[in-house]
């Protein structure tokens, strides 16, 4: 995916869950159906937890990229 197409991002790198869920779920709230989030996470729990948390919640995952480090992206379709 490319990054132009993301147009809101969050950093919850400084999180743990379940804050990790909470905070990406509320900035969801706040977007459109069809817009696509930009979320940088730890690996670990967050990114086991996060991919299945908001597709629970009828979000679409379109994809997960490793980045430098222990850090990941993940770009969810707000649905």
């Amino acid at each position: 995916m490319d990054d132009t197409q993301s147009k809101e991002k969050i950093d919850i790198t400084d999180y743990i869950c379940p804050m990790t869920f909470v905070k990406t779920k509320l900035k969801l709230e706040q977007m459109e159906r069809g817009e696509v989030l930009e979320v940088r996470l730890c690996e670990g729990e967050p990114l086991s937890n996060l991919p299945r948390s908001v597709e629970q919640e009828g979000h679409r995952v379109l994809s997960i990229e490793k980045e430098e480090g222990r850090y990941h992206k993940v770009i969810i379709e707000r649905c």
